[in-house]
């Protein structure tokens, strides 16, 4: 659960949309926090970064969520809400190579929000692969391999909490999880 600061009295409508991301419970390994939002993109907006971690507190994986408001609506976003999303995590060197990956990072979006019955439309986003080598000073480090998968998308109504709970469970995907069945908790174990 996050909780947010973003003011809620102008609109009722931001007002329900930010009660129903502070409902979402997530996993212990995803440590959410309001970080500063957009101040310019929409009159209401609000932020939210998560990091995904493993037992020993190392980073799997991070990005953010990003919720704006026009009560006017805007026409690239097709309704009054937009949510913006990013996410990256490393992968495996020989994933970086397949051109199918990108297919298949992008169908995990699409199937977390289903799953979540996260109504939506006007949906775009891309998937991209890095390889990063270091070279003279940084030659003794490791090579890095990376996903990062941007989207954004327009929800149906201001209750966005199945939106947080998918993107949440795409992170969790990202970062390797495990996923839990229904009504099971992980437990973190503190070594």
């Amino acid at each position: 659960m996050v909780n947010l600061s973003a003011k809620t009295a102008e609109s009722p409508a931001w007002t329900a949309a930010v009660a129903s991301l502070q409902s979402v419970n997530v996993r212990p390994e995803i440590i959410l926090e309001e970080v500063p939002a957009p101040a310019r993109l929409a009159p209401h907006s609000v932020a939210i970064a998560a990091d995904v971690v493993n037992s020993h507190d190392e980073d799997l994986a991070n990005g953010r969520f990003v919720v704006l408001h026009d009560p006017a609506g805007q026409d690239t976003w097709d309704g009054p809400f937009r949510i913006v999303t990013f996410i990256k995590a490393s992968i495996e060197p020989d994933v970086v190579t397949d051109e199918l990956f990108d297919e298949v990072a992008w169908s995990w979006l699409m199937l977390t929000l289903e799953e979540a019955n996260a109504a939506f439309h006007n949906i775009s986003g891309t998937v991209t692969r890095t390889v990063s080598r270091s070279f003279a000073g940084l030659e003794d480090r490791a090579g890095e391999t990376e996903l990062e998968l941007r989207a954004s998308w327009t929800p149906e109504t201001e209750d966005l909490a199945s939106h947080l709970r998918a993107w949440t469970t795409l992170a969790e995907m990202c970062a390797g999880l495990a996923p839990l069945p229904p009504g099971v908790t992980s437990i973190v174990r503190n070594n």
